[in-house]
């Protein structure tokens, strides 16, 4: 399984690289630009105290949006699930189908290795690659916070990222159930980068709607501290994204060790008929 795991970590390298960069540079952006608003935070609080109760409902209080947590959490943290989910669905989806869908996957299992090392060798190296890219936009987000007024511990500054870690966890552990599941690669990332989309909208408009409050507890970014994490971090939360995510690669492996494997291309939805043929006249 370490084989497997490392050649997998391999083949994420340039997305490691590249998202690590990307995401390391607009953390630096974000926490540099908090003594520029604290500047002009007489201008910002009149233009705040005309908008609508309910856009204001979205932005927080006046006293949330000029503290360091509220300001990384409004401009930083909100955004992350969204940003990097695509990471996360995009990856995830393929970390079986891809090779199967090539035909290179049944060369792979006609080797010496067992079905469950190459699942779980290849969902590791995923969580593997999640982490590295977060621990770099961490530093970058660190390093802005020394060089600005946000002032944050290395602590202080990680914690966000452990909780962010668990929900995208979370929805590449669902790209992957979902591409045992359903005929292709490509449905199962739309399938799983529409309920990255919904649970993101839907849990930004709970805060002006009282009828997607219900929906809203059942998105998992319910389970997402984002930038509150900073000052108190919920453990139950964490753990809660993090067994969900074991259930589903469980659920997933069972599924691939039950199944046949594709020589190439896209396949069928693998349903029972339900409904026999019925003979010529």
């Amino acid at each position: 399984m370490t084989t497997i795991w490392r050649y997998t970590l391999l083949r994420l390298r340039g997305q490691i690289i590249g998202w690590g960069l990307a995401l390391t540079a607009f953390g630096l952006i974000v926490a540099l630009l908090y003594d520029t608003v604290l500047q002009m935070r007489d201008q910002l609080e009149q233009l705040l105290n005309t908008l609508p109760r309910e856009i204001m409902a979205l932005v927080g209080s006046l006293d949330t949006v000029f503290s360091p947590a509220g300001f990384l959490d409004a401009r930083y943290f909100t955004f992350m699930p969204l940003i990097l989910g695509i990471f996360a669905v995009i990856v995830g989806s393929g970390l079986i189908a891809t090779d199967e869908e090539n035909g290179t996957l049944d060369l792979i299992l006609a080797q010496p290795v067992r079905r469950a090392h190459v699942y779980l060798g290849r969902w590791l190296a995923f969580l593997t690659a999640l982490g590295s890219i977060l621990v770099m936009a961490w530093m970058g987000l660190w390093l802005g916070t020394g060089l600005s007024s946000l002032n944050l511990t290395g602590l202080e500054a990680f914690r966000p990222f452990v909780s962010l870690f668990a929900l995208l966890g979370w929805f590449g552990t669902l790209a992957l159930l979902l591409s045992m599941i359903l005929p292709s690669r490509r449905l199962a990332a739309s399938v799983s980068g529409l309920a990255v989309v919904a649970s993101f909208f839907v849990d930004t408009l709970s805060a002006i709607s009282s009828d997607l409050r219900g929906l809203a507890a059942w998105s998992p970014l319910a389970a997402y501290q984002g930038g509150k994490a900073i000052t108190s971090f919920d453990v139950s939360k964490f753990f809660g994204l993090i067994l969900v995510s074991i259930i589903f690669v469980a659920i997933g492996l069972w599924l691939f060790q039950q199944r046949d494997i594709r020589i190439a291309g896209e396949g069928g939805w693998r349903l029972p008929r339900l409904i026999a043929r019925r003979p010529r006249a």
